[in-house]
């Protein structure tokens, strides 16, 4: 018998995830954690509120005037030395990128069928427009990634507060 992997969503821990709805993380930036790749992402606010305002990515169009919005709004929370901010920032761009490369590979964006207990679905039946959408948003994310500013507040962040 072949097993089919489930989404990691399915045993999500709630209580466990480093991240909460109620902390106010201007304010509290210490309770921040970096974590892996988005984690947190829909979560932290103030950020999730003024950045995710301005993520979009239905078509190159709106993709270039997101994305760059999204590095705009990275470069001054630099400025600024807002490191939470810059973070979520980078993140709202990965977001930009892995959610566009989903609707581009499969139809809809879903990736599994919840009737048939999480079954894949098709790949290859998405989007083709969303694909362009994905490497806009890539080369930002990039960018934001390689900014040396950021990568060391990142690395001292890591290292002292996770």
């Amino acid at each position: 018998m072949i097993k089919i992997p489930k989404p990691s969503y399915l045993d999500f821990d709630k209580d466990k995830y480093p991240w909460k709805a109620d902390i106010n993380y201007r304010k509290q930036p210490g309770d921040y954690k970096v974590g892996k790749g988005e984690q947190g992402v829909l979560i932290c606010e103030p950020y999730k509120t003024e950045i995710g305002k301005h993520w979009r990515f239905k078509n190159a169009e709106i993709a270039t005037i997101s994305s760059e919005k999204l590095f705009e709004l990275f470069t001054q929370y630099l400025e600024i030395n807002d490191f939470v901010g810059a973070d979520m920032a980078r993140k709202f761009l990965q977001m930009g990128y892995t959610r566009s490369r989903r609707y581009a590979n499969y139809k809809g964006g879903r990736k599994y069928d919840k009737t048939k207990e999480y079954f894949p679905l098709e790949r290859g039946t998405g989007d083709p427009e969303k694909a362009i959408s994905a490497t806009i948003f890539y080369k930002k994310w990039k960018a934001a990634e390689a900014n040396p500013i950021y990568s060391k507040l990142k690395a001292d962040w890591k290292k002292y507060r996770g």
